[in-house]
């Protein structure tokens, strides 16, 4: 009879130009900004708020300080309206950024990303689909359901076109996107007018309108597959070797993928349910925090999820405040970037 043991723990080396400060010191660091981001965004807006009134309400709130001095707006603006916004922001951008830095590892591709390969246009026509057809009363079950069909069955599609190379999973990925965001607008225009506002939400993806209620289902499963994701840091590093050399050291390597990808589609989904489809985030974070830290999961997967954190944060901040007093939809600003990012990253990609 065989056993099976563990693989042994794979290293994959840092880069030359990889910055030196050691993990601690980056997760210190990147804690620091987030919180300063936080209040930073609580702060400001159409409505500035001081940074001690930000704090004193939510002390309040929590139950560390008393209420005196505390005006009725204030209140409303900071623990009401600005700062569950906020705090969405910051889940959906660690989300987001472990997805793309584990795609990335699986798929063996640098371009890979959610939003380009067809994940998140098809989780958002499955949530838009949802809610149009009458299922309002069972939204919080059916929406994020919804998401996370068309998100596993657009990958799927995805997958099968393109498995040969990397060219062809970038163009079958845009493709799929390209027909699932058409099908999203032809759902949405065909729609009754009352219903529309509600399906722009996920067409567009955003963060306004973010309530307390919003919070948990995201918290809870961005936490949850981060730390299933940090548990595959061996295997992660692994199937960056290439698969036989993944193999050699005990990874099943196509097994591991199924179970990542679906992973990923599953946190794509469940944020998309919830903010609608937010681009290039997957791309632009793990792609900046490798060139900082290095392709060693184990420094990469913390870092870029706090980093992801800080980085829509402030996206979502310029989004409110850009075009005062209207908002410009977070995947415009997120597009305006990632997509000269992208463009760099295809030029250099070995194909």
């Amino acid at each position: 009879m065989t056993t099976r043991t563990a693989a042994p723990a794979v290293v994959v080396r840092a880069r030359a130009g990889a910055f030196r400060l050691p993990l601690t010191g980056w997760l210190t660091l990147l804690t620091v900004a987030l919180l300063a981001s936080v209040a930073a965004a609580v702060s400001l807006g159409p409505v500035a708020i001081p940074l001690d009134v930000v704090w004193h309400v939510i002390g309040h709130e929590l139950g560390l300080a008393d209420g005196a001095g505390i005006i009725g707006p204030d209140r409303a603006i900071v623990w009401g309206i600005r700062l569950p916004r906020v705090l969405l922001g910051a889940v959906t951008g660690a989300g987001l950024a472990l997805v793309g830095a584990v795609l990335q590892a699986v798929l063996r591709n640098p371009l890979a990303d959610p939003y380009l390969i067809g994940v998140t246009s098809g989780a958002s026509l499955g949530a838009v689909s949802v809610m149009l057809i009458g299922l309002s009363p069972l939204a919080v079950v059916s929406v994020p359901a919804g998401a996370f069909t068309g998100a596993i069955a657009a990958f799927a599609v995805v997958l099968a076109l393109g498995r040969a190379s990397t060219v062809r999973l970038i163009l079958a990925g845009v493709a799929v996107a390209a027909l699932c965001e058409a099908v999203t607008q032809y759902v949405v225009l065909t729609t009754p007018d009352r219903d529309v506002r509600s399906a722009l939400h996920w067409t567009l993806g955003g963060l306004a309108g973010t309530e307390w209620g919003h919070l948990p289902v995201a918290v809870a499963v961005t936490a949850a597959a981060g730390v299933w994701f940090v548990t595959h840091i061996t295997r992660l590093n692994a199937l960056t070797l290439g698969d036989d050399t993944a193999a050699s050291l005990g990874v099943d390597g196509e097994r591991v993928r199924r179970h990542l990808i679906v992973g990923c589609a599953l946190v794509t989904a469940s944020l998309v349910s919830v903010t609608g489809g937010i681009g290039f985030v997957a791309l632009i974070v793990p792609h900046t925090m490798r060139l900082l830290v290095g392709p060693d999961h184990r420094r990469l997967l913390p870092v870029a999820g706090l980093a992801g954190a800080v980085f829509l944060v402030w996206v979502d901040l310029a989004a409110r405040t850009v075009n005062d007093p209207d908002e410009v939809p977070i995947s415009v600003i997120t597009a305006l970037l990632g997509a000269p990012f992208f463009l760099y990253l295809l030029r250099r990609a070995r194909t």
